[in-house]
Formats: structure tokens, sequence, C-alpha cells
């Protein structure tokens, strides 16, 4: 008889380690940080952090799961098919038991699935689902995936840490976590305790991972010291702190990600009511040498919404400005600027004149609109905003730093694409996403789209979305995000992807 989910418990381990230091923990555990703040790794709800997610992601698998180079792998579902329509995909569950010691089940695996898909409703990632129609029974352990549409992505989505499955509240591994401190201490689960083929020496074979959320300076200066083997969730705002790295302690590993790493601008009021004024922005950014100073090669600058020459991409759009110099986008921006200052000025004196005026003096208006950021806390960031700064001061623009996203008028957007396709991005950046200004008319040709019945006139109508929503000019682009690892020299289980996603199990093998 299997043991019980109590059984489990009553046999963990009862001795607590403190994190004073390496020597606080035996050879054969992985010490790991990410960057984010203390308690990240033990959050729940919709939305976690990188921390979080990958906790997620070792702990409560979903039907397919993601490996250390970013390809969708079996999990709690052994194998599949899709039909030839694209509109079906049928699961087999593999042979084993939940956590608790239930037998895992179509039926169970289908309400899973649902309660899962149900949680997510009212965020951005339910808009890349709303193409699943229905999940249904089909035999003792099959599933089926019926789409309103095809969605060939379905599969990386399906590996999304959202996507994990509970049963009665417990994740099926493959790791179990246990909090000692602030440290999440995961311990990969013997497969035969889940009703799956036992595994010979496997105490031998794995090995714990320690599991530290910190700032980005602690972070580094944790690897630096010899604490941690691996720093994973580097982003551009603390990407300068990795000059501090020697080659003899690791690598500097960076994703070759896509996505969105750009400006949303946040209101319609004053300067930025107008597009043509927030097209003045997005023309006045030299986008080389926005990411000059950091020093990384390869990446390349867009002044396009979507990541060019994606699955899709009919090649009709193009980089804006193109014909047009630095110098000479700046002029034209810096005119703008002007005309709305002799606009706001003509107004403000119509209202002096009507015994309106509000306090404050045409000192401001004269020194040029003022504009404020949001961007998170880091060295990078502040290089970001010294280089915006001077940028935006070249058409007559001052640039100040919020304190928050919501008071702000224009905030940083660093996200990864979850897949390589238009549709992410425009659900990224759609009304239903709530964050800044939006485009109705791109939202509805994105509709349209997805109600295609062709693969063509579904890109074209992509194409006239990604027109419509620059043509409002409510988000700016700089280029792909950058994400970073630092990595040990004796790690294994670590690839750089496309997703940006380093799972933790993976990790967890000891190298032979």
């Amino acid at each position: 008889m299997l043991p019980t989910r109590k059984a489990f418990r009553a046999l963990a381990p009862l001795v607590a380690l403190t994190m004073g230091g390496c020597s606080g923990f035996d050879n054969s555990t992985l010490n790991v940080a990410v960057i984010g703040e203390a308690d990240d790794p033990f959050q729940s709800g919709k939305e976690v952090t990188a921390s979080g997610q990958l906790i997620r992601a070792a702990t409560v698998e979903g039907l397919v799961a993601f490996d250390e180079k970013g390809r969708v792998i079996p999990a709690l579902a052994d194998r599949w098919i899709v039909t030839d329509d694209g509109q079906s995909y049928i699961f087999r569950l593999r042979d084993g038991d939940w956590a608790s010691g239930d037998p895992i089940s179509a039926e169970s695996a289908k309400k899973a699935l649902d309660t899962a898909l149900k949680s997510l409703r009212r965020t951005t990632f339910s808009l890349d689902l709303d193409g699943i129609d229905e999940v249904r029974v089909m035999a003792g352990r099959v599933i089926e995936i019926r789409l309103q549409r095809p969605m060939p992505y379905l599969l990386q989505l399906l590996a999304q840490p959202e996507l994990g499955l509970y049963e009665d509240k417990e994740g099926n591994g493959p790791m179990r976590m246990k909090k000692i401190g602030d440290v999440a201490r995961l311990t990969p689960i013997d497969p035969s305790t889940l009703g799956l083929p036992e595994i010979q020496n496997w105490d031998k074979r794995t090995r714990n991972i320690d599991l530290l959320s910190l700032s980005g300076p602690e972070a580094v200066q944790r690897f630096n010291d010899g604490k941690a083997d691996l720093v994973l969730g580097g982003r551009i705002e603390d990407f300068p702190l990795t000059r501090s790295v020697g080659i003899l302690r690791g690598t500097i590993q960076l994703d070759p990600v896509v996505g969105l790493f750009g400006l949303q601008v946040m209101n319609d009021k004053g300067f930025l009511a107008d597009p043509a004024n927030r097209e003045a922005l997005a023309m006045a950014i030299d986008r080389d040498a926005l990411i000059e100073q950091f020093r990384l090669g390869g990446w390349k600058p867009t002044t396009r919404i979507v990541t060019p020459s994606l699955d899709g991409d009919l090649g009709t759009i193009g980089e804006r400005w193109s014909e047009q110099s630095l110098e000479e986008r700046r002029a034209v921006a810096a005119a703008r600027v002007r005309i709305w200052q002799a606009s706001a000025k003509k107004d403000g004196d119509k209202e002096k004149k009507a015994g309106r005026a509000e306090t404050g003096s045409g000192d401001g208006a004269a020194a040029g609109p003022q504009i404020s950021i949001w961007l998170p806390q880091g060295e990078g960031s502040d290089i970001l905003l010294e280089k915006l700064g001077s940028d935006f001061a070249a058409i007559g623009l001052r640039l100040e730093k919020a304190e928050s996203g919501d008071t702000a008028d224009l905030a940083l957007v660093d996200d990864v694409a979850r897949y390589p396709r238009a549709v992410w991005y425009l659900n990224h950046l759609s009304c239903r996403a709530k964050f800044g200004l939006c485009s109705q008319e791109a939202d509805a040709r994105v509709s349209e789209a997805l109600a295609a019945t062709t693969p063509e006139e579904r890109a074209a109508l992509m194409t006239e979305a990604e027109a419509e929503l620059t043509a409002e000019n409510v988000y700016i682009p700089f280029g792909s995000p950058i994400r970073w690892s630092l990595v040990r020299g004796s790690v294994d289980g670590f690839a750089t992807n496309s997703w940006g996603w380093h799972p933790l199990m993976p990790l967890a093998w000891l190298p032979r």
C-alpha cells in the first residue's frame, strides 16, 4: 500500500538548518539565488514573481513542462496527439498517483485543469488562453482539450507555471518545498512514492536545491563570495552588477528571448493627449546608444511593437522613420514640442484674463513640458533614465523619475513573450490588459484575426492590428528584453533558451 500524504509529512525531516554560509549545507546541495524580494518564493495567487514561478513549476506539475533548454516535455501527461485541423489536443495521462495517494485519472485531471483556467480569469495570461473551448474526459486516463481555433503554441502555454495542476490543494512535484527561514529547500520526490517506476540509487543521483530570493546586489555578492552556485532572474536594472564577476567565478549567460521592452504611455494628459506628440517621444530616442553603455553584444533595437520576423509576420510593417536620420527625427519632434508649448501658453494667457489662473508660472512652460517616468530600482535603470533624459532634452522635454507606475506618464514594460506570435504582443498591450493607454481599433482587428478561417487572413488582420496600435503611439519600443544569469562552471542542468526559463529539477540531478 502506498503511503498517504499524512505519512509523507510525518516522515519529513525535522531538523531546520540556518543560512549562515555554505558550511551550513552538505556538499550535495546546490545553492541558487533569485533576484527579488525575500518572501517571493512563498507567494501564492494568480501572479507571482520569478522565484514564485520557479517554486510553483518545481512543486506543481502540469500536463507538460519545460526542460532546461526550453523544450516541452511530458509531465502528468506522458504523450499527446494533435488533430489535423489543430483544434483538438488529446493527452494520455501517465500511470501513477497524486501526492494524496489517489490515482491520477482523467476526471481528476480535468477538474484540476478547469480550476487552473478559472483562476486565471481577468489576467493578461487569460487572453492567450481564450481559444480553449472545453476540457473533456475521453477515457479513464485520456483527456481532450478542444479549441475554438488552432493554437499552435498551446503546449508552451500548458507548460507555464500558472497551469500546474493541484489535487486536494497539493501539487505533484517533481520536487517538494520546505521553508527554512528565508530559504526554500527543494527536495526531488522519489518517483516510486508516486506510483511510478523505481529509479535505482535515487538519493545518490539527486540533490537538494536551497533557493534564496535576494536583491540584485545581494545575489551577485553572494555569487562572488562563493555562497551561490547560480543566480537567476537577472534583468536590465541589475545588469551593471555583473561587472564585478571575474572569469574564475563563473560566466554571465544571456537568454535569446523576445518580448516587450519599452515604455507604456500611461495617460493622455497635457502633451501626451495627441498621438503625434507621443510619437515625438519615440522619435527622439537613440536606441543604439540606449543600450551601448551596457556592452551587450547582439542586442538589436527596433521601432516595431512586434519583434520582426516572427511566425506569421508578413513583413509589410518595417522600421519606423527609416528614411530619416536621428537628427531629422529630432527636428520634427522638437517642432511638435514648440507648437504644443505655444498653444499651452496661449490657453494659459486666456485663463489668466478670465481670472482662472492656477498656481505656477510660465517659467515651466518655457523650460519645456515635463514628463515623468517609472523605472524599477537599480543601476541599470539609472543609466536608462540618464540616457532617456538626454534624448528627450534634445527635443525640449524634461524627464523626471516617478515614485510609482500609477503616478507616472511613462512606465517601463519588460516582459518575455510566452510564445513567439504577434497575438501575444497585442494581447499584452490590449485594453483588456488595463495598463496605460490602448487602442480599441487594434483590439477589434485582433478579434477579427482570431476568428479568421485561414492563416493568410489571420496574418493580414494581425498586421492591421499592429498598424493601428502603432499609429496610436501608446507604446514606445526599444527592442527585446534582456535576461541574464550567473552560472558557476561546475553547474549542470542549466542552458540558455528563448523563454528565459530555468527549471529547478534539471539542476537537482547530480553530475556524473
